[in-house]
């Protein structure tokens, strides 16, 4: 069974909240949100209610503070559980907007773009097999955005605010 537990004080210390399925606002029973259980599943949190703001992405495991899933904050205001994909992936991704310059398909993580693509920002992605999280920063640092399958014409329909991709990799269950 999926679980994930939120506790409000770091080192899983204080109030706490258990979830096994998507919640678009648990700010009823948590008003800040400093450490973290995962027991089972792969989640995407969201600094905001309605799965809006900053995105995190956490996998199986314990994570005491915040700095440990990279959040920028004690926010977590909802959060989404990801559906089950064990493969095939398939990502392809563009120079330019609309589908348009230089592509390339991926089909594994990468953990810096410019050394497979030779290019800093990917402005157009279609996202053809599997869930993948990109990350703003080489080595799967910084913001995060979670990309289903799909066309994304615009980095600005994955909600980034620049084209900037340092990393991406593939959503997957262990």
């Amino acid at each position: 069974m999926v679980k994930i537990t939120f506790y409000e004080d770091r080192n899983f210390q204080g109030r706490s909240y258990e979830c096994n399925s998507d919640n678009p606002d648990i700010s009823s029973y948590l008003s800040r949100c400093n450490s973290i259980k995962v027991e089972n599943g792969n989640w995407i949190l969201y600094e905001h209610p309605n799965y809006r703001g900053h995105q995190y992405f956490l996998r199986k495991g314990e994570y005491p503070n915040f700095q440990q899933w990279m959040g920028f904050n004690d926010s977590v205001r909802s959060c989404h559980l990801t559906p089950q994909h064990r493969g095939p992936f398939l990502l392809r991704i563009y120079e330019n907007e609309d589908f348009r310059g230089h592509t390339m398909e991926f089909t594994e993580d990468c953990p810096y773009v410019y050394d497979q693509f030779c290019f800093h920002d990917i402005h157009s992605c279609h996202v053809l097999n599997g869930d993948w999280i990109f990350y703003e920063e080489p080595n799967y640092r910084g913001h995060q955005y979670y990309l289903r399958p799909g066309k994304y014409r615009r980095y600005t329909d994955w909600v980034a605010t620049t084209p900037r991709v340092g990393s991406f990799r593939r959503v997957q269950y262990y």
